[in-house]
């Protein structure tokens, strides 16, 4: 089996199809892991939440997917978050309210446990520090943690209960180990590491590894829509540098 592991795909339709389309490339996928917040910020939610739902898939929810079905308020968003929120709600139909609605906050497929925030916190604590990672690490039930949220590809490994945050090397191929780690395999729909391509794992349950790519996707599609929807102009213009 293998998995394609995304995370943060922000209602991206671009970037969502040159992951999927890349990752076919590489191998296929069987199965679609996404790690919350589908929606918010870009201009396509229905057709991102169409696309992944194509898929034999397993979701859990972001604070994002919360905050566009009324579930969490948007009070602590910024004012272009808040906009864009605002905006996801008024374009979602009934169904995929639905949908989002009762996606889980954490999910189990052993040996991986799905999140988007951290264990101690799902939808809001970004987990980029060890205390976070140590929290998180007394809650985990299974060998691995994937995470999201933050935008930033990383591993931290457990090393003998001090966490040590290492780079997820972009198209290295790990051998995962009996150590317990907590991966994120970075942002589909809005980097934050200043690279503005989409990056995506896959994980294969028969070689045992797991590796992480990125794509270059039509960066000016997205904005051209973006603005057509009238979304907040800082959202459009940092899709550029990756920030």
């Amino acid at each position: 089996m293998r998995a394609l592991i995304l995370s943060d795909i922000h209602a991206n339709l671009e970037a969502l199809r040159a992951v999927v389309d890349e990752a076919n490339n590489r191998g296929g996928f069987d199965v679609l892991w996404c790690l919350g917040d589908l929606v918010g910020y870009g201009p396509d939610p229905v057709a991102c939440l169409k696309l992944v739902q194509s898929h034999s898939f397993l979701a859990v929810a972001g604070n994002h997917d919360h905050t566009a079905v009324g579930k969490m308020s948007v009070e602590s968003f910024n004012y272009a978050a808040k906009a864009a929120a605002h905006w996801t709600t008024s374009q979602l139909p009934e169904d995929e309210v639905e949908f989002l609605s009762v996606l889980p906050l954490v999910a189990n497929n052993d040996p991986f446990t799905m999140v988007n925030g951290s264990l101690r916190n799902p939808l809001e604590e970004y987990l980029l520090d060890a205390d976070s990672a140590v929290a998180s690490l007394k809650l985990l039930t299974s060998r691995f943690l994937l995470v999201g949220h933050s935008h930033l590809p990383f591993i931290c490994l457990e090393n003998k209960g001090t966490p040590q945050f290492v780079e997820f090397i972009e198209d290295g191929v790990l051998s995962l180990t009996e150590e317990r780690w907590i991966i994120n395999p970075g942002c589909v729909g809005q980097p934050k590491d200043r690279d503005p391509r989409s990056s995506y794992a896959i994980y294969d349950d028969q070689a045992t590894t797991i590796e992480r790519h990125r794509v270059a996707y039509d960066i000016e599609s997205t904005q051209d829509k973006m603005r057509e929807a009238l979304l907040p102009e800082y959202l459009i213009e940092r899709l550029k540098s990756g920030i």
